[in-house]
């Protein structure tokens, strides 16, 4: 198919002049409107405007520009049908070939907090509408909807003298209602977010505002194909809006482990390590200084480490990496906010260096994590679960010390750490920790006496003055009897089972304080 004339219409700016010039070169009459037309003609292009063509002015701000039959017409005229073309020449109007137009970035304006007047003034009208439609009609016209497409296609146009594949064309229809269908999901959770019912964030449709940002080496196994997408609405730390420094591409589970770590680290106001394995964290620990954080989250559970992803809530030094890369372990990945001078260097020269993927996330800071998410959405056979995600925060003022008579203020500050990390653990959960720092971790158990014991056996003699936390309640006693006998000094848990006096009871009986945070932390 031939491109003899091309519409541009566009809000980024960004490559339209190179391509338009490019595609003057092979003789293509160039159709614009507002202010692409202005950038076009001020690099020396001719143009042809819109209102011309429609016989018609620009009314209301531009609200109204390109909605008109000379222009859908010629977009959405089947060329193979004659009385298409005949009614075209009856109402003399010119076909067109290749539809240029991107968006008013709506996503842009929710990130600015603006007013829902000022939000409605932001969503496109014309713009959706002439992609649809040349979409729609991709088998006589292109649609090209991302600046950075548009290299692909002027090659594509100087290779073929003018033409452009129905395979090409194909595709960037593909690519058009993708882009349309995200831009109105963004529209409608703006909506709804001015609705008062709280079940309004459940839209009837669940939205898909996502765009890929990386194919993946492969999927859980190797013979998965994946790859890794970004919310348009995310503006906080995340793993879809980091940067790789160095070391080999990403896998489905990278990503999973990153995600995990990040969400721990960033849980804690003061500098903190942890060590990730299968999503979940083997070693934990906050510190004075970054460096001694890293060696007590490693001695959390060295076994487990190997092969582990490593996050952190603060720059790495080169104190720091060193000791990441001291001892018979080796790291799939590093995650932190930056990385200090020379410390890409020190990690290369491992043994292992040149595979780490060192991962920059620069908006990762201390106590971040309420900001992490919305929503949480689990895919499921045949559909999607989505719930509140779970950033609600845990207030000790509303803690509640139910058993015991008192607790030391270092205790206290080891109850809040492993309850802290607790609700990162697949449930059911159970964190043992002592002096800011995991020591045994028992996790997705279908029982919680189990989940104590891997904790208790992963401690050893460390259990002997450590804290517990679990992430719902008791419901009985016997858990309770059992870390009595490993010599555990304090409990923290949710409470409200029916046998809340039979665990309190326990909990006197054997002088082990336990404090209730009303407020439980599954995660399935």
């Amino acid at each position: 198919m031939k491109i003899q004339r091309a519409l541009l219409s566009v809000w980024d700016k960004q490559g339209i002049v190179e391509f338009a010039h490019s595609l003057d070169a092979q003789n293509i009459e160039l159709l614009s409107s507002g202010g692409t037309a202005r950038v076009l003609r001020q690099a020396g292009l001719e143009v042809q405007e819109v209102a011309d063509v429609t016989g018609s002015p620009e009314m209301f701000d531009g609200r109204v520009k390109t909605l008109h039959p000379a222009i859908h017409a010629g977009i959405l005229a089947r060329r193979d049908h004659p009385e298409d073309l005949q009614e075209l020449k009856h109402h003399e109007i010119g076909l067109i070939d290749l539809v240029v137009v991107n968006l008013y970035p709506f996503a842009l304006r929710l990130e600015q907090n603006l007013g829902f007047h000022e939000l409605l003034e932001s969503i496109d009208i014309g713009g959706p509408t002439l992609i649809r439609a040349a979409a729609k009609n991709f088998h006589h016209v292109a649609v090209l909807t991302d600046p950075l497409k548009y290299g692909l296609v002027s090659s594509e146009i100087e290779r073929e003298s003018g033409s452009i594949s129905l395979a090409t064309r194909h595709q960037l229809a593909l690519e058009a209602f993708n882009l349309t269908q995200s831009y109105d999901s963004l529209v409608a959770g703006a909506f709804a977010g001015q609705q008062q019912d709280p079940q309004s964030d459940f839209l009837p449709r669940f939205p898909a505002h996502h765009f890929k940002t990386l194919p993946l080496r492969y999927g859980e196994n190797p013979h998965q194909k994946a790859a890794l997408y970004r919310s348009e609405t995310d503006s906080g730390p995340s793993i879809p809006r980091s940067r790789r420094l160095s070391g080999k591409a990403l896998s489905y589970t990278n990503v999973l482990d990153l995600d995990a770590a990040l969400r721990i680290v960033a849980s804690y106001d003061q500098p903190s390590c942890v060590v990730i394995k299968h999503a979940g964290p083997c070693g934990a620990a906050v510190g004075t200084d970054l460096e001694s954080a890293w060696n007590a989250a490693l001695a959390g559970d060295p076994l487990s480490a190997y092969g582990g992803i490593a996050g952190s809530n603060r720059p790495i030094d080169q104190a720091t990496a060193r000791a990441m890369i001291t001892g018979n372990h080796f790291l799939e990945a590093v995650l932190a906010p930056s990385f200090e001078e020379g410390t890409v260097e020190i990690f290369q020269s491992a043994r292992w260096g040149q595979r780490v993927r060192l991962i920059e996330c620069p908006d990762l800071a201390p106590g971040s994590s309420p900001q992490l998410d919305s929503l949480a959405v689990q895919g499921i056979h045949g559909g999607l679960l989505v719930q509140d995600a779970d950033v609600h925060p845990d207030n000790p003022a509303t803690f509640e010390i139910v058993a015991g008579d008192s607790m030391f203020t270092e205790t206290v500050e080891d109850c809040l750490f492993a309850f802290t990390l607790c609700r990162h653990v697949k449930s059911n959960a159970i964190v043992l920790a002592r002096a800011g720092a995991s020591v045994g971790i028992g996790a997705g158990q279908m029982s919680r006496v189990d989940a104590v014991q891997i904790a208790l056996e992963k401690a050893g003699e460390r259990a002997r003055g450590a804290v517990l936390a679990s992430d719902a309640f008791f419901p009985f006693r016997d858990s309770i009897d059992r870390i009595a006998e490993a010599g555990i000094s304090a409990v923290i848990q949710p409470g409200g089972s029916r046998r809340d006096e039979e665990v309190i009871t326990a909990c006197n009986e054997h002088g082990i304080p336990m404090i209730f945070t009303g407020c439980r932390h599954f995660r399935h």
